[in-house]
């Protein structure tokens, strides 16, 4: 067990097997922690709420917590709605949002710079039948209890 990334998945739906560390330790790096929670609709829309001021479920949350520690919140649900806005399927809009929701952490913001990282990361691990499979499934972790609003 890798004590440096941890998924938990908070609902009832079985996650696609991805290569989360793999792009974690390329883009993150290998010594920073990095949370993947999988939370329902109504988890999503209370931490949008509180967080963000938003009171809808979103796709995903990126909380830096602090240099070398960050969590990630994902709601399958609002991902598997949003997949077929952008010509993807779930598992590749899962993938992608993954690889933004880092490449946040890292410290980018949206421009074409931001894009240009996204779509390195989408090709090198996700894309076309090139999508290399990883069972990151047996990671166990925190969910949000210390998460604090800074």
């Amino acid at each position: 067990m890798q004590e440096n990334f941890s998924l938990i998945n908070k609902t009832r739906s079985k996650l696609p097997r991805l290569p989360f560390l793999d792009i974690k330790d390329d883009i993150l790096g290998k010594k920073y922690f990095l949370s993947l929670a999988f939370v329902d609709k109504k988890k999503s829309k209370e931490i949008n709420k509180t967080y963000r001021n938003k009171d809808k479920p979103t796709n995903i949350l990126s909380f830096s917590l602090r240099k070398n520690e960050g969590e990630i919140v994902l709601c399958p649900a609002v991902i598997k709605r949003e997949a077929k806005n952008f010509g993807k399927t779930f598992e590749q809009f899962l993938g992608f949002l993954v690889i933004h929701g880092m490449l946040h952490l890292k410290g980018f913001e949206h421009s074409s710079t931001m894009e240009v990282a996204e779509n390195k990361y989408d090709q090198k691990y996700l894309s076309g039948n090139r999508l290399r499979l990883r069972d990151d499934e047996g990671h166990r972790g925190r969910v949000f209890q210390r998460r604090k609003k800074s």
